[in-house]
Order: C-alpha cells, then sequence, then structure tokens
C-alpha cells in the first residue's frame, strides 16, 4: 500500500483565469487556449480508448472527466469559479483499488468493476457509476466533430433525487423520471441533482442533457377529426399576438413483457406547445394546458404486462412521438453534444454540506438588496408614468406595503423593440419618475430584453457590427466585445435614470434558439449553439451584473430573469417561472418546481402570484377566481420573491373587492413582519448556498413519510408551509415531519405531533403555517416598505419542545459594504431544560446600525398567535450578551 499527498498550484493557475466576468471573456476569445495546457489531475487511468482524469476541487468535491485517449484538453468550465483553496489529497492503492481522500469525500477506483464509486469521510458509500453504462461515441454537430455520451450511476430503491430545475411536469422527486434539460418559457434547466442518500451531482456540460432518456418509441397515428378552433391571446418575442388553436388527436399501440412501472417522454416536435395530455388504457397519465408549454413532458405509471393503447391530446400543429422505457435501479445522464463524460460529485451527507459544497465551487454569491423581500408589483403592463405613480400612491393611501414598481415591455414606444429609450409621449421624464418613486421609498425594475429590435437605432450599430446571432435579433453575448457595448449601452441609455433593478426577459433565448445557430467562439470564428445550447441566460446576467458594479460600485445589483444556468448565482440573478397560467393545477405544480430550483442549488426564484395568463376581465369580480387568486398570494408571500404580474391586467388588490384586498394586506404585513427571519435566510443563501425554500429532505431526509410530500415545504428552518390548493375547503390535510418537540400552529399556537398527518382548518384568509419547536423566530414591526425596518424593536418568538438556535443578520440593506465586513450578527439560543433565552455578543457593525434596541421575548403557547403576542420579556439590547427567563 501506498500513501501520497498531493498539493494541485496547477490546477489553481488554470482555474484562477475562470469563473468571473474576465475569465469568461477570456475563454470567449480564446486566449485561455495555453492555460488550458498546464491543467493537471489528482488521478489519470485509462480504460480500452478512453482516458479517465479525477480531480479534486474541494474538500469534498471531485470533478470526472471521460474522453478518448489524446483528446485535448476540456474548454474550461463557464459554471465554475476558481479554486478558492486547493484541497490536499491522500492517495492510497489498495490491491485492484485506487482511493482518493479528501477531508470530508473519497473516491474509489475499482479496476475490477472499472467504476468510480464516490464515498463520505467515514468511507460510507454515497453514488456509484453503474458498470456498463459509461459511453462515449464520435458524431457531429454541424460540420464540426463531437462526442455523444452517457453516464449511468446506481439508484438503490429506496433513493430520492431532487433537482434539474423547474419544470412544469409536477414531479418533486424525480428518481426514474426522465427529463430533457433544454431552456424555454416556464422550464429552467438546471443539471444538477440532489439525493436522500447524502451527495450532489453536477452534469457539468453546456449543451443539451437528457435524464433517464427513454429508449422504445410508441408508433402514434393521428386520427382524422380535429378539434374546433379557439382564438388566443399570448406574448411573443416581437409582443402581444392573438393566434389561432385547435386541439388534435393521436393514437397507438405499444407491449410491455412484464408488469412494474414504466417512464414515458412525451416530445411534441416543436419548440413550445400548449396542451400535455396522454392517457394510457383510458387513465390520464399527465394532463395540462397552457398557453405556452415547453415541448417536453414525461410521468411514470405502473402496468401490467402486455399490450395497451395510448391517446395523446395535443395542439394542430404539433407533432407528438412518445418513447418509454422500465423504471431500473439507475440513475442515467446523456449528452449528444460534448467533450467527453463530465460531471461533479459532492458529498454530504447533508443536504445543508451538500450545498455548501456546491457554493464552493459556484463562488462567492451576492447579497440582494434588502428591498426585494418586499413586495414587487407587476402587471402587464403600465403604459405610462402617470400610471406608475398614480399606482404607487393608492398603495400608500391604502396602506398596502410595497417596495417596488415595475414597468413591462413595450414602454420603447415608437422607438422600437428594446431600442433602450423610453417613448417621451407617455414617459416624458424617466429620471423624475425614478425619483417620486424613490420619494415614497419604492423602487423601480424595468424590462430589457437581450433582443434588439433590428429597426431601431440600437440595433442598426448592433447589427453594423456584427454583434447579432445570425438568423436572430439576439444578441450574440458569448461575444465578449458584443456582451460590452450591450452593457454599456444599458448604462448610459437606461442605468443612467437611476433604474433600481433589471428585469431581462426571455434569456433562454426564448425558445432554445441557439439551435441550428453559430455562436461566437472566438476572434473570427464560429461554434454551433448547440454546444453551448443552455448557457445563453448565465452570459446575460453575468454581462449585467458586471457592468453595473462596475459603474455603480456602491448599489448592489438586482436582475430578475427568465432562465438560469449554474454560476448565474454569481451575479444577483433570481428567476420566475415564466408564463403560467392561473387554475388550481397550474398553482399545484408551481411548487415542485420551486422546490427542485431549490435543490439544484438556485436560492432565488419566484411565481406570477395569481398566475400570467388570467381569466380576462371577469376575474376582478368572480367569487372562485379571488379565491384562487388568494390562495396563490398567499403561497407567493412564502417564496424568496413575492410578487404579483398578470397579462392584459391591472393586477393591483382592490380592484378584486374588500375581501381581497383585506386578506392581501394581511399577509403583505406578515411578510413585511418576516423582515428580521427572512433576511438571515438571504444572508445564509449568501453565504452558504442555502436556498430559502427547501424540500423537507433538507431536514427530515429520515422521515421517508416527509419525503412522500410534493406540496408542502420549509420556509427556512422554521416554518413549514403547506399552501391550500383546491377551491371551498374548509381543512387541509397536513403531514408535520417526525421532529423532537413537534410543531406549532403560526395562528393559534395548537401544539401537534410531529410524525403524523393532522386535518388542520383553514379559511379564506389562514394556510397551514407551523412552526418547528425549537424555533426562535425573530418579527419586526409593520412597514410600508422594507426602509428603516431592519435594527429596531424586535419580537422574537421561541416555540419550545427541544433546545435551538437562530442568528439575525443586519448590513446596510443596499451597498456592498458586507464584503469588507460592514455587518452585524447576533446569536440566539433557547435552552429548553432551563428556560434561558440568550443573545449573543453582536459581531461586526454597519454605518448607520443603532447602538441599542428593545428586544421582547415571547415563550409560545396553546392560545398564542404569532401575529398578536403580549408584552412578554424585553430588554434594552445593546450588543452584549444578554439572558432572557422565560417561565415554561
Amino acid at each position: 500500500m501506498t500513501d501520497q499527498k498531493t498539493p494541485r498550484s496547477a490546477a489553481i493557475t488554470r482555474r484562477a483565469l475562470l469563473g468571473s466576468g474576465a475569465g469568461a471573456a477570456i475563454v470567449s476569445s480564446g486566449l485561455l487556449h495555453a492555460a488550458t495546457r498546464i491543467a493537471s489531475t489528482d488521478f489519470v487511468t485509462r480504460t480500452g480508448d478512453l482516458s479517465i482524469a479525477v480531480t479534486a476541487l474541494s474538500d469534498r468535491a471531485f470533478r470526472v472527466r471521460v474522453a478518448p485517449v489524446g483528446a485535448l484538453p476540456a474548454t474550461p468550465s463557464e459554471m465554475l469559479a476558481p479554486i478558492a483553496k486547493p484541497p490536499i489529497l491522500k492517495r492510497r492503492r489498495e490491491g485492484s483499488r485506487t482511493r482518493l481522500t479528501l477531508p470530508q469525500a473519497q473516491c474509489v477506483w475499482d479496476e475490477a468493476t472499472g467504476c468510480l464509486s464516490f464515498h463520505d469521510s467515514a468511507g460510507n458509500l454515497l453514488l456509484s457509476e453503474a458498470p456498463g453504462s459509461r459511453h462515449v461515441a464520435q458524431s457531429t454537430i454541424g460540420n464540426e466533430p463531437t462526442l455523444a455520451v452517457a453516464q449511468g450511476f446506481v439508484s438503490p430503491a429506496d433513493e430520492r433525487l431532487y433537482g434539474t430545475g423547474c419544470f412544469q411536469d409536477g414531479h418533486l422527486d424525480i428518481r426514474g423520471l426522465p427529463r430533457r434539460l433544454t431552456q424555454v418559457n416556464t422550464q429552467i434547466s438546471q443539471p444538477f441533482v440532489l439525493s436522500s442518500k447524502g451527495y450532489g451531482l453536477l452534469w457539468h456540460n453546456p449543451g443539451m442533457a437528457e435524464l433517464n432518456r427513454p429508449d422504445r418509441p410508441i408508433v402514434l397515428n393521428r386520427q382524422a377529426a380535429a378539434g374546433e378552433a379557439r382564438m388566443a391571446d399570448v406574448t411573443t418575442s416581437t409582443g402581444n399576438a392573438r393566434v389561432e388553436r385547435r386541439d388534435a388527436v393521436f393514437t397507438g399501440k405499444f407491449t410491455v413483457p412484464q408488469g412494474g412501472r414504466y417512464a414515458f417522454l412525451l416530445d411534441l416536435g416543436r419548440k413550445m406547445s400548449s396542451r400535455h395530455y396522454v392517457e394510457i388504457d383510458g387513465k390520464p397519465m399527465t394532463d395540462h394546458t397552457n398557453l405556452w408549454l415547453p415541448p417536453t413532458a414525461s410521468f411514470i405509471g405502473a402496468l401490467a404486462a402486455g399490450e395497451h393503447s395510448v391517446l395523446v391530446r395535443a395542439g394542430d400543429e404539433d407533432m407528438p412521438v412518445l418513447h418509454f422505457a422500465p423504471v431500473e435501479d439507475r440513475t442515467t445522464w446523456w449528452s449528444p453534444v460534448s467533450e467527453g463524460i463530465d460531471y461533479v460529485v459532492i458529498a454530504g451527507p447533508t443536504a445543508a454540506e451538500v450545498m455548501a459544497g456546491y457554493h464552493t465551487l459556484l463562488g462567492p454569491q451576492p447579497m440582494m438588496p434588502l428591498w426585494v423581500l418586499g413586495y414587487i408589483h407587476c402587471r402587464e403592463r403600465f403604459h405610462s408614468s402617470d400610471e406608475i405613480i398614480a399606482t404607487a400612491r393608492e398603495f400608500r393611501a391604502r396602506k398596502l406595503p410595497c417596495d417596488m414598481m415595475v414597468q413591462d415591455w413595450q414602454y420603447w414606444g415608437k422607438y422600437g423593440w428594446n431600442a433602450m429609450r423610453f417613448d417621451e409621449e407617455h414617459y416624458p421624464d424617466p429620471a423624475g419618475l425614478v425619483r417620486d418613486l424613490h420619494a415614497m421609498d419604492m423602487r423601480l425594475m424595468l424590462s430589457v430584453w437581450s433582443k434588439v429590435g433590428k429597426e431601431t437605432a440600437l440595433g442598426k450599430d448592433v447589427a453594423a457590427k456584427g454583434f447579432y446571432i445570425p438568423g436572430t435579433e439576439w444578441i450574440d453575448f458569448f461575444n465578449p466585445v458584443a456582451a460590452r457595448f450591450y452593457a454599456r449601452q444599458q448604462n448610459q441609455k437606461l442605468a443612467s435614470l437611476g433604474i433600481d433593478a433589471w428585469w431581462q426577459d426571455a434569456t433562454e433565448p426564448e425558445n432554445d434558439d441557439l439551435v441550428g445557430r453559430p455562436i461566437y467562439a472566438a476572434p473570427g470564428r464560429t461554434q454551433p449553439g448547440e454546444k453551448r445550447r443552455n448557457l445563453y441566460p448565465l452570459q446575460v446576467s453575468r454581462t449585467v451584473y458586471e457592468e453595473q458594479r462596475r459603474a455603480y460600485p456602491d448599489k448592489r445589483v438586482m436582475i430578475l430573469t427568465r432562465s438560469a444556468a449554474p454560476g448565474q448565482q454569481r451575479y444577483g440573478a433570481a428567476t420566475w417561472s415564466g408564463d403560467i397560467g392561473h387554475d388550481w393545477e397550474t398553482l399545484k405544480r408551481q411548487i415542485p418546481a420551486g422546490l427542485n430550483m431549490a435543490a439544484a442549488g438556485q436560492a432565488w426564484w419566484t411565481v406570477d402570484a395569481g398566475g400570467f395568463f388570467r381569466p380576462g376581465k371577469g376575474q376582478y369580480t368572480d367569487p372562485a377566481y379571488q379565491e384562487r387568486f388568494l390562495r396563490w398570494f398567499q403561497f407567493a408571500t412564502f417564496l424568496p420573491l413575492t410578487r404579483v404580474h398578470g397579462y392584459m391586467t391591472d393586477t393591483e388588490f382592490w380592484r378584486y373587492g374588500e375581501t381581497v384586498e383585506r386578506i392581501a394586506r394581511l399577509y403583505l404585513e406578515l411578510r413585511y413582519r418576516l423582515l428580521p427571519y427572512t433576511y438571515a435566510l438571504a444572508a445564509e443563501a449568501s453565504t452558504a448556498g442555502m436556498p430559502l425554500i427547501r424540500p423537507l429532505v433538507f431536514d427530515f431526509s429520515h422521515d421517508s413519510k416527509a419525503l412522500d410530500q410534493v406540496h408542502a415545504y420549509m420556509f427556512g428552518s422554521a416554518i413549514h408551509v403547506a399552501p391550500v390548493l383546491a377551491a371551498g375547503v374548509k381543512t387541509w390535510d397536513v403531514y408535520l415531519p417526525v421532529s423532537e418537540g413537534g410543531w406549532h400552529d403560526f395562528w393559534t399556537g395548537e401544539h401537534r405531533a410531529g410524525g403524523r398527518t393532522h386535518i388542520v382548518p383553514v379559511t379564506l384568509d389562514r394556510i397551514p403555517l407551523h412552526v418547528r419547536a425549537g424555533s426562535i423566530l425573530p418579527l419586526g414591526p409593520v412597514g410600508q416598505s422594507t426602509a428603516g425596518l431592519l435594527g429596531g424593536a424586535l419580537d422574537l418568538l421561541v416555540y419550545p419542545g427541544r433546545d435551538g438556535t437562530a442568528s439575525l443578520y443586519e448590513d446596510d440593506g443596499l451597498t456592498y459594504r458586507y464584503e469588507q465586513g460592514a455587518a452585524a450578527r447576533t446569536p440566539l439560543e433557547w435552552k429548553q431544560a432551563t428556560g434561558v433565552l440568550t443573545l449573543g455578543s453582536q459581531r461586526g457593525t454597519y454605518p448607520g446600525m443603532t447602538n441599542s434596541r428593545v428586544i421582547r421575548a415571547h415563550l409560545m403557547h396553546a392560545g398564542s398567535s404569532a401575529l398578536s403576542v403580549s408584552s412578554g420579556v424585553a430588554v434594552d439590547y445593546t450588543g452584549r450578551a444578554k439572558q432572557m427567563i422565560l417561565s415554561t
């Protein structure tokens, strides 16, 4: 046996050039070619004509690359950041095995099986490659050579898998499920999965990938009769449009040799569709309708051996193809365009450790501005400055808390698509508009696209410089010169007006539009868009973020964008689920969509509360929609960002009547009172990669029934949220996970045991909310904006039943001074046995911080509502440690 320690300075040299915008620009220009030659690995072996290289990226992460012997070095990563501190690796030979050991992870190469396996620091198996599942084949894309690759991993029957991003198929646990990872409206693809077995895996490929790709086609025959035509108002990349839609029916038969669970992938054969409907033997297996849906959908069904009939309802212009395969104890990744098999494994074993490990690889992730945690008001659309100001004033007059007005598209008017100019006829003084909003403690977000109309003055300049992706109006952000030009134009023409936040819309680009198009590779050279098919949104966000930080170094950048890729976390970007519908089924499907974004490492995600596509003018007085709208908004209150939006709709709460306005106010005020809690969560996202919303696997991975819950989640570590997803209900079934000390009803204080399903009363103004025993929940005052809400008087709600800890995080909320340490953290600790709450010594200060504050502590019990606590035990806290005795 031999033991070796391997420091890896060569890898640092290579990676130190990557990750940030400068690195990405170097990559795009081709200047990094020489640097890639010096990249080192920690273990290299050969099997047949393939070379397998393993590199330690951190104390708990390995990167694996498999390529033909003699292949060029891998293109530097755009997803991963430079290695901040190279890990020390131990290499040990154990007979036919080689073990690579890091402080928190191990990787073992087994010559006998030809497979790699991954283990935690104690040697417990986390993940292993499946024997015989490694495939690397020569292929072409356009006229260029490429590789089609696949790699399978063993998946035990009791494993649960989460991640791959925001999908509309309604699945949370994606073990065995096929998914095609493309970037389209309502679908955000992230090639990352989190396992209940204690690992994370990044399929490190910038192109399209498929998970568990089924290989058995079902022949579908189109039926002669088509459905009746219907008209629909939709959004397009050129504006609003009224289109004709009609349905068609396709049928077929298929046979399965033995009974069991089978996975299906429906491909509708177009860039987008509007109907996902498949029935087998007369039973609907998936049924979802929206004006825009992704081109693929997937499901799993249990089938008996023998012949089965299938029926697909689709759009008249769709060309559906249905594939299936048995669900196996294996997870397989496949990429048709690649430089080789390339994946990263991060060892936990807890989800928090996986997220922290992923965060380390992705690099520093900035704090969002404090005001993003307030209410963001959107509609499609405001038509003038006067409308915006009148709406903002009405919010203040009605005492409906709000931090931001959002100007959607077409404010450019006569100047043409995304001309980066306001039409003065309706927006005579945009800078004055921003000043007027700021005077009300409100901000302005502006919709800006990554396409520019060729008829505009700006577009003519773009065309003359050759900055368009050929055949489109999309800017080629892979070209660093084009990206810089775009960013400077946005800065000079718009940011100079004082705009606070950027709504970078349709950054897929809409929809999956790099396919078949050449994009920039290096000066004078292009490459097929398929090679970097899923990374366009990353480059857009990087471009905007870096220019804004350069131009306004003391102002936090906030970007809302419809698509994302790994690494985008570095650039102040949040996402939302796109142009979704308003029905109950769509609301239901947003919960697993958002939780799988969180599990994929994207902390900032939200929805168009109320649905983007609305039911028309009758929505304002329709009791059925009013109820549904409130359930949407209650869900949105417990998301990272709380916002309402709606197509061809004036979305203000008061337009729906007194009841909707009253209940909306209740949840807005709750959202603002939770600001000390949510800002601490934001800091945790920035420093450790923990998402604000979390599937139950994060905290309850050993509770199998908790892992079955698709439509309940944790908002931080303290609050369990179970949105109401049906009309007219008086109760809602809520499974509360096994947790020491149980749970407390947020509204009533009633104690409920964990490990049980409870029938919880609900009303129109209440959804089931429970606080975990041992939690210390900070609540601030109600405010009309987030301005001045941090740092003042505070209520700490202590939920007894077990020991607990929490922390407060505060800074100025607006600048990047926290990066130099201008922030304050206060640890909190509750001891159940003694009934003592300790306010720890405050660490750090920031300009404008108050020297003292009143903190009131409340021991919660049955009958204690979080929104109407008693006077409690009060202290004047000056930053020094204090103990508060709460009677138990």
